[in-house]
């Protein structure tokens, strides 16, 4: 039995040129507006994605009480961010689309599509739910996709972030590392040809092959209620030759910057990657020191998929609950395996959530 956990999608990042305006559309749009952390000092540890130099940003988590992982929001503070040179496509290498969880399709469309004009129509994914895409205010587009599971109820129609549409080159070679290594082990469905739900999408029109990705069991361990089940598309083009969406690019420059797990058994876990060919790249605390990240406090590595779309992995040593109050959950101090109750976050809530920044 492995000696490490993953307990879900914590976040998927997000770069940008305007912090505050995509936040707070987040806000509007999406009802993530539970600020779980927020950083504005110098990321020293991501020398080989920022040009091997540190680089200042401001970058802040947020999630949705409904459940689903988050979002990070993230500038660059002191250089100029870089956006892609060319409009991303399906399959394009790296994260196309984000996965927004949602009660009710058809009611969420009518109200977003009246205050944003970047809505595709209602469609059907493969395997038959409701959904349909929006792009927001710098491109990036989000797939919202029926799902009924709430966690804590907030009155909204949509909740946080159940998965990712991910371009690949090599689906077999993908779907190893996808299995394996992050624990994906369901094939939800694996089908070729044009769809009907990617007709709005750039290249969508196009021949692909799409493999989704579940799990054949829930996830365990302390957030694995607040992320809920997730899943992770794979997308691999068959008419034309993908590009990689971050190539010449840094990690933080708009687009989505990366997929990140919530782990714990940190060190197991490390080797375990390696020994599957997958070692990381970037580790914040190689000798076990901690490593704050403004209130809280854990440790992040990163290692790439096949493709070299990168994955985040972050272990919680300690959790801000009440700021104000003192109030922190040591993460040493419990049982690893066991969800937090909800009271804690329904606590987080009370005190964390941001209607405009």
């Amino acid at each position: 039995m492995e000696k490490f956990n993953i307990s879900g999608i914590q976040q998927v990042g997000v770069g940008t040129v305007d912090f505050s305006r995509s936040w707070n559309w987040f806000i509007d749009m999406f009802g993530i507006n539970v600020r779980i952390l927020e950083d504005d000092t110098v990321a020293e540890r991501m020398l080989p994605y920022t040009g091997n130099k540190a680089q200042k940003r401001h970058a802040c988590i947020t999630v949705s009480l409904q459940g689903g992982g988050g979002l990070e929001v993230w500038q660059y503070s002191e250089r100029k961010p870089q956006p892609c040179p060319f409009q991303p496509a399906v399959a394009d290498l790296g994260i196309f689309a984000a996965k927004i969880k949602c009660r009710d399709v058809a009611k969420f469309h009518e109200t977003a599509s009246k205050k944003w004009d970047g809505c595709t129509d209602i469609c059907r994914y493969p395997d038959g739910t409701p959904c349909f895409y929006i792009k927001d205010l710098y491109g990036n587009w989000f797939q919202i996709i029926q799902r009924t599971d709430i966690y804590i109820e907030q009155k909204s129609l949509t909740g946080g972030v159940v998965g990712a549409l991910i371009g690949v080159t090599d689906m077999e070679k993908s779907m190893e590392y996808y299995q394996q290594v992050l624990g994906f082990d369901k094939v939800l469905f694996d089908v070729t040809g044009s769809f009907d739900d990617w007709a709005a999408l750039p290249e969508g029109g196009q021949r692909y092959r799409r493999v989704l990705l579940g799990t054949s069991a829930s996830r365990t361990g302390a957030f694995s209620g607040l992320y809920g089940d997730s899943m992770v598309e794979l997308v691999q083009a068959l008419d034309r030759v993908p590009r990689k969406i971050y190539e010449g690019r840094f990690w933080g420059d708009p687009g989505f910057i990366q997929l990140c797990f919530d782990v714990t058994g940190m060190n197991e876990f490390g080797r375990f990657c390696a020994e599957k060919g997958y070692p990381f790249t970037v580790d914040s605390c190689p000798d076990g020191q901690i490593f704050d990240m403004g209130d809280a406090s854990g440790r992040f590595t990163y290692n790439e998929d096949p493709d070299g779309t990168l994955v985040e992995f972050v272990e919680s040593y300690r959790i801000p609950v009440v700021k104000k109050l003192g109030w922190f959950i040591d993460m040493g101090r419990r049982d690893a395996s066991k969800p937090l109750p909800k009271f804690l976050f329904r606590m987080m809530g009370i005190v964390s959530i941001v209607r405009k920044v």
